[in-house]
């Protein structure tokens, strides 16, 4: 552990080891891994830096605006939106742009998919590795059941699903794309219009137990309708990479010692 507890320094200006494990909260990693997230902390608190002095070098001050209803920015927050409006100017998708976008992957673009389908929750809390494990268990001695006959899965539902569809022997009605988490809609995707699902089919909410009854793809969106939506997205990945290589340049430009900026 003790690489992962040196001070960092950019232009001069250190960053201390307790500002990086504050950070480091706010990078997700493996528990066995602590120095992933020390290490992405680290990174994003050079870079914040790094804006900071080009800010307070160009003369900005922080003109903070609301961003949410009751949130205000910080100084610091304004400085760094300031200088990144006054820096970065991406040209904005042509027309060839976002045809050329669109025709390389129309599929992205669809209504969304109908579903109607049923289900019996066998509700687990997420971090109860035991309670999955006794779920499961029980999931696959009621789709053994359910499979003997067909017919009881209503009846089962009533029984023991801990959703309040139980009541319409685990109906659910119709869904769309979005309406439920991805992993249950991933695994009525997978399914055959008619069938139960092979395994039981685990979430946040528990173990599922899941029976497909209808499927409506959506059709592919012409590009017309896609159009402004695929301009909005364009235009974000532009300012991103503009902004990308802002820092980089920075970076370049800029002593840093403690960590590596390649990766920011």
């Amino acid at each position: 552990m003790q690489p992962f507890l040196s001070a960092v320094t950019v232009n001069g200006e250190v960053i201390s080891p307790e500002a990086i494990a504050a950070e480091a909260q706010n990078h997700p990693a493996p528990k066995s891994k602590p120095g992933i997230a020390w290490m992405a902390a680290a990174r994003a608190l050079a870079v914040r830096t790094l804006l900071l002095q080009e800010a307070h070098r160009r003369g900005l001050l922080p003109t903070p605006v609301q961003v949410a209803e009751g949130q205000v920015e910080t100084d610091d927050e304004a400085l760094i939106r300031q200088l990144l409006d006054e820096t970065l100017a991406p040209p904005a998708p042509t027309a060839t742009d976002l045809r050329a976008a669109y025709d390389a992957a129309p599929e992205r673009w669809r209504a969304p998919t109908l579903y109607e389908a049923a289900h019996i929750l066998l509700l687990v809390q997420p971090d109860d590795a035991e309670g999955f494990a006794a779920a499961h268990a029980q999931a696959v001695a009621l789709l053994d059941e359910i499979r003997r006959s067909p017919r009881a899965f209503d009846e089962i539902a009533r029984q023991y699903s801990a959703c309040s569809s139980r009541e319409t022997g685990g109906r659910l009605g119709q869904l769309t794309s979005g309406d439920t988490v991805p992993e249950f809609e991933a695994a009525m995707d997978a399914m055959d219009v008619g069938t139960i699902s092979g395994a039981p089919v685990k979430t946040r909410y528990g173990v599922h137990i899941i029976r497909l009854d209808a499927r409506a793809i959506g059709a592919v969106l012409p590009f017309e309708m896609v159009a402004p939506r695929l301009s909005e997205l364009l235009e974000k990945a532009a300012w991103a990479k503009a902004a990308r290589d802002f820092v980089a340049k920075l970076a370049a430009d800029a002593q840093v010692t403690g960590i590596t900026l390649q990766a920011a």
